[in-house]
C-alpha cells in the first residue's frame, strides 16, 4: 500500500480507465493509467482518434467514465466534481472567449464565473495579463489580435482560478515563435511555483524539451510512459522522441 506521504505527491491518478460511447465498434479508452506527481509536466501524446480528448474530458469532470477512476489530488472526479473542479483549469484547444469583447472583459467575466469579485478579481486580472504578456493588449478586442495574441488570452484565463492543476490542449498551434516562447517560459514559472501541468501536443520536439514525463497513447491505452530521455533511450534505433512515438504508433495517416 502506498504511504500517505507518496499519495499526498500525486496529482493525478488515472486507474484503468474505460469509456466507450455508445454505437461505437471500439472503446475511445481502454484501461488507459496515467499517474501525474505534484509539479510534474505531463506531456499526454498521441495520433489522432488516441483519446486524448476523451481522457481530457473525463480528467476535468466534463465526461462520465464508463469504468475506472480518476483523482485530482485525492478527489474521485464522478463522486466529487465539485471540489476537482476547485482544484484544476483547462485552455482548450479551440479559443474560449467572446471575439467582440477585450481580453481584460473577458478575463474579468471569467474571473467572476470562479468567484472572484471586487479587489481579488482585479488582482488576479492583472497578475494574469502580466504573466501571458498582454498589459499592453488587455484593452483590444479580442477578435482584432493576432493568433499569438489569442492564444496567450486563451492561457490567462485558463490561469485564472490560480489552478494546482492546469490542463493544456494543443495551447501552441499556429503560433508565432516569440509568443511559443513567452508561453514555455511562463510555464516554467508556473512549474516552479508548484503547479502541475497535463499538456496535449503533436509537437514532438516541444514535449521532448519541456516536459519532465510523456505518455504516448494509441487506440485508447498507454504504450509507453517515462522520461523523454527514457523513452529514447529505450529505442536504439530512434534519435529522439518523434522517431519514439512513430515507431510505437505507426505511419499510417489518421484522419
Amino acid at each position: 500500500m502506498a504511504s500517505e506521504s507518496t499519495t499526498a505527491a500525486v496529482a493525478l491518478a488515472v486507474r484503468d480507465l474505460v469509456k466507450v460511447y455508445p454505437g461505437a465498434a471500439e472503446p475511445a479508452l481502454d484501461g488507459l493509467n496515467v499517474t501525474v506527481r505534484r509539479g510534474e509536466m505531463l506531456g499526454l501524446l498521441g495520433p489522432n482518434g488516441a483519446g486524448k480528448t476523451t481522457a481530457i474530458a473525463i480528467m476535468t469532470t466534463l465526461l462520465a467514465p464508463t469504468r475506472g477512476t480518476v483523482t485530482v489530488g485525492g478527489f474521485d472526479v464522478r463522486r466529487e466534481p465539485a471540489q476537482v473542479r476547485t482544484l484544476i483549469g483547462l485552455v482548450p484547444q479551440e479559443i474560449a472567449l467572446y471575439p467582440t469583447l477585450t481580453i481584460r472583459e473577458n478575463l474579468r467575466y471569467f474571473g467572476r464565473l470562479h468567484g472572484l469579485r471586487g479587489a481579488a478579481l482585479e488582482a488576479r486580472l492583472a497578475t494574469c495579463l502580466d504573466v501571458m504578456g498582454l498589459g499592453e493588449q488587455a484593452d483590444r478586442r479580442v477578435q482584432t489580435r493576432s493568433g499569438g495574441i489569442k492564444r496567450r488570452a486563451n492561457l490567462a484565463a485558463g490561469l485564472l482560478p490560480a489552478p494546482a492543476l492546469l490542463f493544456l490542449d494543443e495551447p501552441t498551434v499556429g503560433i508565432d515563435a516569440q509568443s511559443r516562447s513567452l508561453i514555455f517560459d511562463s510555464l516554467a514559472r508556473l512549474r516552479t511555483g508548484g503547479t502541475t501541468l497535463v499538456y496535449t501536443t503533436h509537437y514532438m520536439e516541444e514535449a521532448e524539451r519541456y516536459c519532465s514525463q510523456v505518455v504516448i497513447m494509441d487506440a485508447g491505452r498507454a504504450v509507453a510512459a517515462g522520461t523523454p530521455a527514457e523513452l529514447v533511450g529505450q529505442q536504439p534505433d530512434c534519435r529522439d522522441l518523434e522517431a519514439v512515438f512513430l515507431k510505437l504508433t505507426g505511419r499510417h495517416l489518421r484522419d
